[in-house]
């Protein structure tokens, strides 16, 4: 699976109503859910074009009392699990839950890079397809991170998953944004930029395409989300909004039309 190293390949919701999640997120992105059916646990499958796109998992009272939080977390591919989580403890990052089996999918460790911004490793266990390609809709079409310094935080991800530098955008007073792509080449996946001031901390933020934002955001509002920021044309064309589900969790959509 070197191939697949340093890309996203699972999104996964936490939440605390997944009847009310579940139901949001159908009506918003398109997704029909199903039990995963793992055993001794309830997990929920979000799939989108006959393809899987992401999954949820409820909240409980310990989860939530060991400071778990609402919201997405993305699982970046590697090669060695283990060895990825060691090197992000060694290098000044923290493992907030230790390499673990999936039985029957792979193994994974939730970490946080200096700064403190979470996300997820995930080495596979057998043959997949792949993250589908971008701008497939009702998948991930950007991943962002609104970071505690970027250039630190470039350097630290660039060590860890061989990202290369895209396109660097130039956002006046906002910094610079800057894009990055797999280490395997090809288009950029994803941004990150230094923090504004008024965020309280640094976070790992995830685009769901869609057809055309004002459509879309108008399935937001009228399924009981909230928008935070947005509609706002991006460079090269793109439009996205930032939301908040009605359970409280931060999403964004992304769109080739307004």
């Amino acid at each position: 699976m070197s191939e697949w190293h340093g890309r996203f390949v699972w999104y996964e919701l936490m939440t605390t109503d997944a009847g009310r999640a579940s139901a949001f997120y159908g009506e918003v992105v398109g997704w029909q859910a199903r039990d995963s059916g793992m055993s001794g646990m309830t997990y929920t499958l979000f799939s989108a074009g006959g393809r899987d796109a992401g999954g949820m998992m409820t909240l409980g009272d310990d989860m939530l009392a060991a400071g778990a939080r609402r919201g997405w977390i993305g699982y970046v591919a590697v090669e060695d699990v283990d060895a990825s989580a060691g090197s992000f403890a060694e290098k000044g990052g923290r493992v907030h839950r230790a390499p673990a089996d999936i039985p029957g999918v792979g193994r994974f460790a939730i970490v946080a890079d200096p700064h403190g911004a979470v996300l997820a490793l995930f080495e596979p266990g057998g043959n997949g397809d792949g993250p589908p390609p971008q701008g497939t809709i009702g998948h991930a079409g950007w991943r962002e991170l609104m970071a505690g310094d970027l250039e630190t935080a470039f350097a630290f991800y660039a060590e860890q998953f061989g990202w290369q530098k895209a396109e660097a955008v130039d956002m006046g007073a906002m910094g610079i944004y800057q894009t990055f792509a797999p280490r395997s080449g090809g288009p950029a996946i994803g941004g990150m930029m230094t923090k504004p001031a008024s965020l309280p901390m640094p976070y790992w933020g995830y685009y769901f395409q869609v057809e055309a934002i004002d459509a879309a955001l108008a399935r937001v509002t009228k399924a009981g989300g909230t928008v935070v920021n947005g509609p706002h044309e991006v460079p090269g064309g793109s439009w996205i909004v930032q939301c908040l589900d009605p359970v409280g969790a931060f999403f964004a959509l992304v769109a080739a039309q307004r």
